[in-house]
């Protein structure tokens, strides 16, 4: 980030942000159409806007779960922006992922910046384009946003014959750091003439749809390898220090990026596959200015910080100070990894007594907070203040997303998922529902599994999505029953299924797979739609 010496250490006027991605409308789970869900979510996200006083919402990438969304996803989209800019929100921003298509996104970009969206789908020709001053209501500078969308294989190298695996990954690594040093540096240029005029700083954020090393994922949230054979993977150092705040998507899991508080995923607003069941979903409100004028209450709700307590000032300035020193050796010490900010385990009886315990050099604190900070899952609905800088005048703070339908996993023998299911039940409200995923994992044969399953449920305010049946000798025994369908599988394993099946010998196998993977990569990013 700016260091305090320079433009930071001027005043900056209040700012509100409210960063969020990977809203994936028109997604299915297991053909389960799950509109109504979206349209709450929007909903309530709007609500949101209001009632946080939101001047700016930035969604980086994969809006759409597919480069050709249906007719009502493309209607929940633009009756949301057009609902948004009537609001208090002076600006939207929205970058293309790696799930969307570019040119559809940029047809109506025109059209939607008489709205103040801005709309960057496809990786612009002259990077100038995707540097943003925005004004606030006042017509003066407010921010600069770096609006950089997900950068596909054609933006960021140039390929040749016979290139190895290592030299292709290198290219997309130097492509991608290229195209963000070059953006920051004509935002440091356009910030520094507004500081000169202004006299105040100018917060400059970028956006970003990638993957980071050591991201967290879960098993079934379908999010893909950005690049053929898992290349592209960034490391934290690669955004320059000027930016600000980094508002990243296409990972699900919230976290942030190598221990940087200010380069964060916002993660997906709603559970993308059962295996997301457990996570407390979020945005992020990322604010600017004196922390004083943001109440510590944020719309009524307790926001409960993370860090350190702000009741004493020389408390506070000790804390920071140390805060500080230890931030920047833990930083410089750490990997290029990625830490996980979201548990999905709630965190123990100790875990809560060593948050509580803040002292003077807060190492203990710190430490733990850099390497373990999570938010407890289904439990937790209250705002926290995930990170408070109270020298460059900026904070964090997560908003919980409501569950706007339920979903459960659920694994076991008979015994066991009955009691589950029964469980799952019972913390509903008189008008929930919930969806389940039902794994056995028992080691008796069960015939008709599907039977008992349904006769477990019949009557009860739930609906079972999906039965998975792992025991080895039951799918032998009871092919019809447990065969794989193609709902089962992604392009990868249906693949493998037909090397297996003609019988390919092992040491053809590899060139098939990359041949294979990069026709894959093709067909996914092809934006047919484009002419």
């Amino acid at each position: 980030m700016s260091t305090p010496a320079t433009s930071n250490s001027m005043p900056t006027r209040p700012l509100t942000i409210l960063h969020t991605s990977d809203w994936h409308l028109g997604r299915r789970l297991y053909g389960r159409m799950r509109y109504e869900e979206f349209e709450a979510f929007l909903s309530w996200l709007e609500e949101t806007i209001s009632t946080q006083k939101v001047d700016v919402l930035i969604v980086a990438g994969d809006i759409f779960d597919t480069m050709t969304p249906s007719n009502r996803a493309q209607a929940l989209y633009f009756e949301f922006l057009g609902r948004v800019s009537k609001s208090c929100c002076q600006h939207v921003v929205i970058v293309a992922g790696n799930h969307d298509s570019p040119t559809f996104l940029d047809a109506p970009s025109q059209v939607l910046k008489f709205l103040n969206v801005h709309v960057i789908g496809t990786a612009c020709d002259d990077l100038t384009d995707e540097v943003l001053v925005l004004d606030d209501a006042e017509e003066t500078p407010h921010c600069i946003i770096a609006a950089v969308p997900y950068l596909r294989d054609r933006d960021v190298r140039s390929s040749s014959a016979g290139e190895s695996a290592d030299s292709k990954d290198a290219n997309v690594i130097k492509g991608i750091r290229a195209h963000y040093d070059e953006v920051a540096s004509i935002a440091k240029s356009k910030q520094s003439e507004l500081i000169k005029a202004h006299r105040r700083h100018i917060p400059i954020i970028a956006t970003g749809h990638l993957f980071a090393a050591g991201g967290t994922t879960t098993d079934d949230d379908g999010v893909r390898e950005l690049y053929v054979g898992s290349l592209g993977k960034i490391s934290a150092d690669m955004f320059d220090e000027s930016f600000d705040y980094v508002a990243l998507g296409h990972l699900h899991v919230p976290q942030r990026v190598g221990g940087r508080e200010h380069i964060r995923y916002s993660g997906s607003p709603i559970a993308m596959g059962f295996g997301e069941a457990k996570q407390q979903k979020q945005v992020l409100l990322v604010q600017f200015g004196a922390i004083d004028h943001f109440e510590s209450k944020v719309s009524g709700v307790n926001v409960t910080p993370q860090l350190a307590s702000t009741d004493a000032n020389v408390k506070t300035t000790k804390i920071e100070n140390s805060v500080e020193k230890t931030s920047k050796k833990l930083i410089n010490q750490a990997t290029p990894f990625m830490d996980d900010l979201f548990g999905f385990d709630e965190p123990s009886a100790n875990d809560n007594n060593k948050l509580a315990e803040t002292d003077v050099t807060g190492n203990t604190l710190i430490q733990q907070d850099l390497d373990n900070q999570s938010v407890p899952t289904d439990a937790d609905t209250t705002n926290k203040i995930l990170h408070r800088d109270n020298l460059n005048q900026m904070q964090v703070v997560s908003l919980p997303i409501p569950k706007f339908q339920k979903l459960s996993q659920i694994s076991g023998d008979l015994v066991s998922i009955h009691q589950s299911i029964d469980k799952a039940i019972q913390s509903l409200d008189s008008k929930e529902s919930v969806w389940l995923e039902v794994i056995y994992t028992g080691d008796d044969i069960v015939s008709e599994l599907r039977e008992h399953i349904q006769a477990m449920v019949e009557d009860l305010p739930c609906e079972v999505l999906k039965i998975k049946n792992t025991q080895t000798y039951n799918k032998v025994l009871n092919q019809q029953q447990t065969s794989e369908t193609l709902q089962d599988l992604n392009e990868e394993e249906v693949f493998e299924r037909c090397l297996t099946a003609h019988s390919i010998p092992d040491e053809q196998k590899s060139t098939l797979r990359d041949a294979y993977d990069q026709i894959v990569y093709t067909l996914r990013h092809a934006d047919s739609h484009a002419e």
